[in-house]
């Protein structure tokens, strides 16, 4: 089932005997878990009726007993397992999940990992109750995503300001989630729009010093820029990591890379597709292929792989890690 769908059944109040939440994203397994913890039982049912359990406390038998008690004065019980990848014997659980109460929900959250679907667990599950997996969104969808979550607090976003913040936290949606709320409360009266000006003042992430505009500057061959933002980087290290920035710049480099053997590259959204990378940069791809040529990136990621190791240590014995990152952004604009 998808996370949509679970929602509009709960909100309907039609619930599964078993919730299997598996997945590398946590978010939308915190968000269905959050919801049954907080709105199937009232105050008072909760006391008797709603126990929380952690994998690495819980023994699978107790669970078993756990799950086949009755409500006390309400119409259910719910039962939560969190973190049950650290349950041992998780797969005997399926002596329950072939013949599971209607009066209890159990909610297995399974982070980070799935079941194996050859299993009879997965499969008992699967028949009778919801299995969801929660899939990492790749970074070209993040922008949408986050334009979305906010249209749902009828706030908008600037499309920098979300290349921005996607840019700068990644794919972690509740790492996101939670710099958007701060986000929100932090708008002057009036305002529902949030800009890359607006991240500046409340999260710190500088609108012009930034991996984004670092690769942008380098795409365009400017110098100036390169070595301003190079220079603001070298004398900020502690937000600026030297292994971040490299990763950064290999990932960009080797999307790069991939361009030059993509087929179709007069449509826009095929090569942002074969790339799974957002629209908004297929310009800024396109110069920055041209202005490099397949050759010399292919010896810019060389560079990169060598100064990871220099930042390491590896034939590296003084210099800092601000004067690594400057040779670097020499070798790769010379």
């Amino acid at each position: 089932m998808t996370y949509k769908q679970i929602m509009s059944e709960l909100e309907k109040k039609i619930y599964k005997p078993i919730y299997l939440l598996q997945g590398e994203e946590a978010y939308y397994i915190d968000k269905i878990t959050n919801y049954i913890v907080e709105n199937i039982l009232t105050e008072s049912e909760k006391s008797f009726n709603q126990t929380i359990t952690y994998g690495k406390d819980s023994d699978v038998y107790n669970l078993i007993t756990l799950a086949r008690r009755f409500p006390m004065m309400a119409n259910h019980q719910v039962v939560v397992l969190k973190e049950a990848q650290d349950l041992q014997k998780i797969e005997e659980l399926y002596l329950y999940a072939n013949k599971p109460l209607d009066s209890t929900i159990f909610v297995i959250n399974y982070k980070y990992k799935s079941l194996p679907k050859n299993r009879k667990l997965y499969k008992s599950i699967n028949k009778i109750g919801a299995v969801f997996d929660s899939k990492k969104l790749y970074d070209n969808q993040i922008p949408a995503w986050i334009d979305d979550y906010l249209k749902e607090q009828s706030v908008s976003i600037s499309q920098p300001a979300s290349i921005l913040l996607s840019e700068f936290l990644g794919n972690n949606l509740s790492k996101i989630s939670n710099e958007l709320e701060k986000l929100i409360l932090t708008l002057p009266s009036g305002e529902r729009k949030i800009t890359p000006k607006h991240i500046e003042d409340n999260i710190g992430i500088s609108k012009d010093y930034n991996t984004f505009e670092l690769t942008k500057s380098l795409g365009q061959k400017n110098a100036l820029k390169t070595n301003r933002i190079i220079n603001y980087f070298a004398s900020n290290p502690k937000v600026h990591n030297i292994t971040a920035v490299i990763s950064g710049l290999y990932y960009y480099f080797s999307k790069i890379l991939a361009y030059f053997f993509i087929k179709d590259k007069s449509n826009k959204f095929n090569v942002a597709s074969e790339l799974k990378i957002n629209p908004y940069f297929v310009d800024e791809y396109r110069i920055t292929a041209k202005n490099y040529g397949a050759k010399k990136v292919v010896e810019i990621i060389s560079i990169l792989r060598e100064y990871d190791l220099k930042a390491k240590g590896v034939g590296n014995v003084s210099a800092t890690h601000g004067q690594l990152l400057k040779e670097m952004i020499y070798k790769i604009l010379h």
